[in-house]
């Protein structure tokens, strides 16, 4: 049961993550959480520092889909202007918004990894799917309400793959 809180890879943040090895390792298209993975949960736009990673991916010839339990308005209002697909309300850790995403990408499951912020959805939602997982630090360090429930529960989580020796990672 643990196994499916446990990511593939932990880094500190997106920008950690090298599109060109991603591609090199055989991935071809990633799905990516919003809030708290791509930009502070608050923040309305891209940073530069994302967009240059945006394009770094788009010039290894990879997909991306940003897949968010946030309603529309907000992952519209952040993906339209950089022309990138959505899914909002994905009701993640459920399957079914990786399945649309992997399927409008027009790829398979092992040719695409899950990235996210929080064990709970993005991660167990990846690995019950099937995916490879990254797991990033959360950029900011304040929540909305029900984040905030969810990052009590990964601490205990997190406590428990620690004293199991299933993560080899510091905080």
């Amino acid at each position: 049961m643990l196994q499916l809180f446990l990511p593939g890879e932990y880094v500190k943040s997106i920008f950690h993550i090298s599109p060109k090895k991603l591609k090199e390792s055989g991935i071809k298209g990633i799905i990516t959480d919003l809030d708290n993975t791509l930009v502070e949960w608050d923040r309305p736009n891209a940073t530069p520092q994302l967009l240059e990673w945006f394009k770094e991916v788009k010039d290894q010839g990879m997909k991306i889909t940003i897949v968010s339990n946030n309603n529309e308005q907000r992952v519209k209002a952040f993906s339209d202007p950089h022309s990138i697909p959505f899914i909002y309300k994905a009701r993640k850790p459920m399957g079914r918004a990786f399945v649309k995403a992997v399927k409008d990408m027009n790829l398979k499951k092992d040719e695409v990894v899950v990235i996210g912020d929080q064990l709970l959805t993005d991660v167990l939602g990846g690995n019950r799917n099937g995916f490879k997982t990254i797991l990033v630090v959360p950029v900011a360090s304040t929540d909305g309400f029900f984040t905030r429930i969810n990052r009590m529960i990964e601490r205990r989580i997190m406590d428990n793959l620690k004293r199991k020796g299933m993560i080899q990672w510091e905080e």
